[in-house]
Parts: C-alpha cells; sequence; structure tokens
C-alpha cells in the first residue's frame, strides 16, 4: 500500500504559531517553502501560500496597531507631564526625548525665537554630541526651520545637505554638519490654530538622523502631535509667568506701604543712633583716647568684634563687642591693600570674603584699616557710622605719629651722639637715654639700613616703629638710617631680614638692612653699629640689594670685605703668578682657572665657556700647574684659589686683559 500523501496543516498551525510569537516576516515567509520541500500537493500548497500572504497582512497590521498605540500612549503621557508639572524644562526636555525614542531618529531638538536678539536659538536637544551645534543660532527664514516657520507647515528632507527647498547658510550647514545630520523633519509649534486658519508659529519641533531617511506621514503626524503639546506647555508656562508677575507686583505694592510705614519709624531710631555714636567718638578725641578706645566703641555699636590693621596687615588694636580684648593675627597685606583701595576708590566701607573693610586715609596716604568681622554686609545707618569712625581713627592716629615723630627726632639726636663719639660721656649718654625712655643698659639690635629712594626711607623707618610691634628709635647717619631696636630674641639675621622686607614695602622700593647685636651699654652699641656698617658694605659689594643679613651670615667674604681687609694682598699672594703670568704675555690663565671651576672641573664645558679647543684648555691648564704647583686642585687649595678667584672679580682687580672673544694669543 503506497504511502499517503504530506498533508498541509501543519504547515499552516505553524503559521499561527509564528503569529502567535510575533515572528519575523522572513520566518513567515519560510512556511511555504518548507511546504514545497515536504512535497504538499499543488493545490494544498496553494492554500499555504494564500495562508502565508494573510498572516504577513495581519502581522504588518498587528505591529502598525502596537505602533500606534505606544504613540498614543506616549501622547497620553505627555499630557499626563503637562498637568503634573509646572517646570517648562522638565515637560520641553521630555517631549524632545519622547520624539526622538518614537521616531527612532538619532537625535531630536526645539527651537525658539529670541524677540529681543530678533533670531531663534536651541531650546532642548537629545542626542546631540555637537557644542557648535547645541549653540547654534538662527536668523529668521534661514534653514529647514525657517521655512517650517514661514509656512507654518511641517518639512521633511531625506538630505539636508543636496535639498535647495530652503535658504542654507554658513553657520547653519557648520552645524549640522558638525553634528552629522542628514535626514530632518520639521513641524510647527502652533497657539491658537483652528479651523481655516494657522495660528501663531512659537517654534519648531525637529527630529533627525545622521544616515538618509524618508519620513513616512504617520511619522510626521506623531511629530505634529508632540508639537502641539509642546506649544501648550510654552503658552501655559507663559501665562502662569504673566500670573505670578502680577501677583508679586501686587504683593510689592502692598509691602511698599508697610515698608513706607516702617521706614519712617526706622529713620528715627537711625538718627537718634547716628547721635549717641557722633557723640561718643567726638568725646574719645576731645579727650584724647587711643585707636584701641574707638575699636572698642565702634565694636560695641555694631555688635561684631573689630581689628584695626597698618598697611603691612600687622594688628594695632582687636576687641570685642564687650570691649575684651583678643589676640589677632596678621591680615594679608595684599588681601587688605586690594579691599583699602576698593574702599578709598569708591569712597565707603566694603564688603569682602565675610568682613567689611574701611580704608583709614590722610590724603591719599593708606594709614590704616578698620576690618570689622561679620558675614552680613552693614546697612545704610552702620555703614555710614563705621565710615565716620574710620575719620575719627585717621585723626588720632595722626596725632600719634606727630608726637612719635616729635618724640623720635629728640631721641634720634641721643643716636647721632652715641654713634659720633661714644667714649666721650657714656654715662652721660646713658642718663639721656633714661630721660628720654631709651634704657641702653637693656640689649639693643643696630640695624642700618641703605636704599636708592633715600628721601622715603627715614619716613618708612617711623612707621616701621609706630607700628607697635617694633620698640625703638631712629636716626638718619653717615647716609644712611639707624634703627635702634631691643631685642626680642629672634636673633641679628632674622631681625634684619624682617626689616628689609617690612622697610621695602612701606619705602616702595628695595632696602638693604645689615644687623649687630645684642649689645648693651653706649661703647657696646657703638661697636655694634661698626660691625653692621661694615655688613652693609659688604652686602653692596656682593650685590645683595634688598635683603637683610648679618656679618655671621656672609661667611668669610663677608668678614673680608667688610673688615676691608687686605684683599689686594690676599688675592696677590694666591693668584700673582698667574696675574704676573697673563700681564706679560697677553694670556689667559685666570680667566681660564675661573671658567674651568665654574664647570666643575669638566673640559668640555670650560671650553664652551672660553669658546676654544679642548687641549688649548689642557694646554693652559698644564701652564697654571707648572705656576701654581702641582697640588692646585686639590681640595684646600681649589677653596683658596677659588676664593681668591672670586674676590679678585668682585674687588675689581682683574681689570681689562681679558679678552672679550676668548682667542688664545698663547698658551
Amino acid at each position: 500500500m503506497p504511502d499517503p500523501l504530506p498533508s498541509a496543516a501543519p504547515h499552516l498551525r505553524r503559521l499561527f504559531d509564528l503569529l502567535a510569537d510575533d515572528a519575523p516576516a522572513e520566518a513567515l515567509g519560510a512556511v511555504s517553502s518548507q511546504a514545497r520541500a515536504d512535497g504538499v500537493p499543488a493545490g494544498e500548497l496553494a492554500e499555504v501560500e494564500r495562508a502565508t500572504a494573510t498572516a504577513l497582512r495581519i502581522r504588518s497590521a498587528l505591529r502598525q496597531h502596537r505602533r500606534r498605540e505606544a504613540q498614543l500612549t506616549a501622547l497620553f503621557d505627555t499630557a499626563g507631564d503637562l498637568a503634573a508639572s509646572r517646570d517648562l524644562d522638565d515637560v520641553l526636555k521630555a517631549i524632545v526625548r519622547r520624539a526622538r525614542m518614537l521616531l527612532g531618529t538619532d537625535t531630536a531638538y526645539l527651537t525658539l525665537p529670541d524677540e529681543e536678539a530678533g533670531d531663534t536659538y536651541m531650546r532642548v536637544t537629545d542626542g546631540s554630541v555637537s557644542v557648535l551645534f547645541q549653540r547654534l543660532r538662527l536668523e529668521l527664514g534661514e534653514g529647514l526651520g525657517g521655512l517650517v516657520a514661514q509656512t507654518a507647515s511641517p518639512y521633511a528632507t531625506p538630505d539636508y545637505r543636496t535639498d535647495d527647498r530652503f535658504h542654507h547658510t554658513r553657520n547653519i550647514n557648520a552645524g549640522v554638519l558638525d553634528e552629522g545630520l542628514v535626514a530632518i523633519l520639521g513641524v510647527p509649534l502652533l497657539l491658537g490654530s483652528s479651523r481655516g486658519g494657522t495660528g501663531k508659529v512659537i517654534g519648531v519641533l525637529f527630529a533627525a538622523d545622521r544616515s538618509p531617511r524618508v519620513f513616512s506621514p504617520d511619522e510626521v503626524a506623531l511629530l505634529c502631535s508632540l508639537a502641539a503639546h509642546a506649544a501648550i506647555a510654552i503658552d501655559t508656562a507663559r501665562a502662569l509667568a504673566d500670573t505670578t508677575a502680577a501677583l508679586a507686583e501686587l504683593a510689592e505694592a502692598n509691602a511698599e506701604l508697610a515698608e513706607a510705614n516702617a521706614s519712617v519709624r526706622a529713620h528715627s531710631a537711625a538718627m537718634a543712633r547716628a547721635e549717641e555714636s557722633h557723640d561718643r567718638l567726638t568725646d574719645l578725641v576731645l579727650r584724647g583716647r587711643d585707636v584701641k578706645d574707638v575699636a572698642a566703641a565702634v565694636a560695641g555699636l555694631l555688635g561684631s568684634p573689630l581689628t584695626i590693621h597698618d598697611p603691612g596687615g600687622r594688628p594695632l588694636a582687636a576687641v570685642r563687642p564687650d570691649g575684651s580684648g583678643f589676640a589677632a593675627d596678621s591680615m594679608d597685606a595684599g588681601w587688605l591693600a586690594e579691599a583699602a583701595e576698593e574702599s578709598r576708590t569708591g569712597a565707603r566701607a566694603v564688603h569682602r570674603d565675610g568682613r567689611v573693610v574701611c580704608a583709614v586715609l590722610a590724603g591719599q596716604e593708606l594709614l590704616a584699616g578698620l576690618v570689622l568681622h561679620r558675614a552680613r554686609p552693614l546697612d545704610d545707618s552702620d555703614r555710614r557710622l563705621f565710615e565716620r569712625s574710620a575719620v575719627v581713627t585717621g585723626l588720632l592716629l595722626l596725632l600719634r605719629r606727630t608726637v612719635a615723630e616729635t618724640e623720635n627726632r629728640i631721641r634720634g639726636e641721643l643716636i647721632a651722639d652715641l654713634l659720633a663719639d661714644p667714649p666721650r660721656d657714656p654715662a652721660g649718654l646713658a642718663e639721656r637715654g633714661r630721660r628720654l625712655g631709651v634704657d641702653l643698659d637693656r640689649p639693643h639690635l643696630l640695624l642700618v639700613a641703605e636704599t636708592g629712594a633715600r628721601e622715603r626711607l627715614a619716613p618708612a623707618a617711623m612707621r616701621f616703629l609706630f607700628g607697635g610691634e617694633h620698640q625703638g628709635v631712629s636716626a638718619e647717619h653717615a647716609g644712611a638710617v639707624v634703627l635702634l631696636t631691643e631685642d626680642a630674641g629672634t636673633g641679628a639675621g632674622a631681625a634684619a631680614r624682617a626689616a628689609a622686607a617690612q622697610l621695602g614695602q612701606l619705602a616702595q622700593a628695595p632696602v638693604t638692612v645689615a644687623a649687630a647685636g645684642p649689645a648693651r651699654g653706649p661703647g657696646e652699641l657703638a661697636a655694634a653699629y661698626a660691625e653692621a656698617a661694615r655688613c652693609l658694605r659688604a652686602m653692596r659689594v656682593l650685590g645683595r640689594t634688598g635683603e637683610g643679613a648679618c656679618v655671621e651670615e656672609l661667611g668669610f667674604l663677608g668678614v673680608v670685605l667688610g673688615n676691608a681687609q687686605d684683599v689686594d694682598g690676599f688675592v696677590a699672594a694666591t693668584l700673582g703668578p698667574l696675574l704676573e703670568y697673563d700681564a706679560q704675555r697677553g694670556t689667559h690663565l685666570v680667566r681660564t682657572l675661573s671658567a674651568y671651576f665654574g664647570a666643575g672641573g669638566s673640559l668640555i664645558r670650560a671650553k664652551d665657556e672660553l669658546h676654544v679647543h679642548v687641549n688649548t684648555v689642557v694646554q693652559r691648564l698644564d701652564r697654571i700647574q707648572v705656576l701654581l704647583g702641582r697640588d692646585w686642585n686639590e681640595p684646600d687649595r681649589a677653596l683658596e684659589l677659588q676664593l681668591a678667584l672670586r674676590l679678585h672679580l668682585l674687588s675689581g682687580l682683574h681689570g681689562t686683559r681679558d679678552r672679550p672673544d676668548g682667542q688664545n694669543p698663547g698658551p
């Protein structure tokens, strides 16, 4: 009995299973091929093929239904966002993000007109990677967006770069090219549209791909629906903003009325308080009180800690609101100078970094800075009180300076006599010092200072001592300024460096300071002055302008030069054979030796310095060994030679024998 023919039933069931599983179209199309391969009779095979075509149509309809369902859901979600959110940015970002997701594009964006600038700008983007594109601004009527805005109709292009239906511009093309966009769909955001009318275009919503693409009518309709939601969101936000502004204006009008009533009462209270503060400050001046008393009064009136700093940032007074003093740190001089300059320029107190600063001025000179430590700025009445206290402080500081200058001038005569002829009457000098408040029997440091701006140094020294941190007296003597200060235990070198820095800042020029001591009594103080003067001469020779030091810190060079030893004899004894040889033969042995030591004993670097051949350097060093002895390069002898070379250079003993071209006239 023959085998039965294959049936079409299994293949038809297979089609139903594939439809239920949402299989791809390729899988459905493969069913009829499989039936043919299985030998299904022609009549039944035709049924399978018709059933396959029907299944493909059903699959397409189902997918279209699901796509529309997803689009409708997205539109409902967008409407929900509009109802739930009052933040326009969040809503517009959600619309653009959904437009990109539903249309499956690489990017989506929304543009709005800028009425003030008269152009259009990017409001929201999603999927964009180009900063140039995100900051793009379009003139009205330019690009695809300009065409959409002018016609109030959607437009799509499969390839933006080759489409000539709209006006291309260089900046738009550059932004689109930088983003890599090709296919673009734009739809208008319409307000007030009705049947038979177009309404007002308030923006354009776009979806774009980075490859060629033809947008379907369904996709255009979907983007138009999203654009309608965006238009509603923008209009609602604007209406809400207008309502909020109107309410704010009404509230402001009510507040102004209440403020007017309160300001009358506040003005009366401020006038009474200002009168009280004026009386207190005037009383301080008339009674000859100090700046610390002014600080205490102002701190109490303003309810905040107050510090007064000199131009270098050092504290002159520090008082809490209850009148108690406290230890204040030095303030950064640069910060204080900037704040004081701002205060001087604006002629008022300034608030910076949680502090209120007011410059204390005498003409254009900064005497000090008042610093009120409070986070909040002062109101107008308190600010005027603070500024008035700066004027009072300046007056007291000028009075104090005048007294100090007079006292310093009298004491300066004592210093001049002490340095001119101390052995004449040491007991009388000590007694004069006690009467003037200068105890010469206490340990003191002697500082000698000089600068190119001599006319500014003496006033700077007065201000240096006037600050309060350094107790002492100053006087001009032998073309320099001498400062006699009590020994604070820091050492002469440290005191000299501190004085050089602060005097340089006060004089606005480099100041060189030499120090000696501690010393006590007229005889020791005079000897300390002589030592400091020698140290200053040594620093001048060494080129240490603008620095501070003592003799001990200068090493052997400082001792030799400062004490005016026989430098010529030392150089002649050490380098004499080379100097004589160079003078007689016109050679450069001294210069070669200096270059050799300067190159750390390297023949290569020495010949580069001298601009000669390395063999020439070797020949010269051989001649130096003959003249100085075989031990010339031993450590002790080499140190002595290098010192003599340095002294020879510094003291100007070398003359003009060395030729600048470095040529060697002979070995």
